[in-house]
């Protein structure tokens, strides 16, 4: 069905990310590829004199090795793509960059905060030139 598939996994959500990927799977075309992407929020500029640099560092080290070592686990060939930013916005550039025609986005059930400052999955949904796919689970 879909020849480039970009899955954004939330680390803080990591659990969700095995059923997410399967899902991707399936929808691949024979030959098609997966890009598995995390974002790494930047830290606020108030926040980083007090957080050390290794910080950021770590997390992008433990995001990659998570994640490749969850793609072995379930044999699937997919490409890791770690990032630093506002992760919308990031999402929207890693699938114009890889030129993907899905997008799988993980969402959580809204709450207030919600309506206020909007939750990622819905910027990525209004701005995106491919189609979305976000996994309610």
């Amino acid at each position: 069905m879909y020849k480039k598939i970009i899955v954004a996994v939330d680390m803080s959500a990591f659990g969700k990310a095995q059923h997410t990927l399967q899902r991707a799977a399936a929808l691949s075309d024979d030959g098609g590829e997966i890009i598995v992407l995390h974002v790494v929020e930047d830290v606020p500029n108030y926040i980083i004199i007090d957080v050390p640099q290794e910080l950021v560092t770590d997390a992008i080290r433990n995001a990659e090795e998570k994640l490749v070592g969850l793609c072995r686990t379930m044999k699937l060939t997919a490409f890791v793509d770690i990032r630093t930013g506002p992760p919308a916005s990031c999402i929207l550039a890693a699938a114009e960059e890889h030129q993907a025609d899905l997008v799988i986005v993980a969402s959580h059930v809204p709450n207030i905060s919600n309506y206020f400052f909007g939750a990622t999955a819905d910027r990525v949904v209004r701005h995106a030139k491919c189609s979305v796919l976000v996994e309610r689970r």
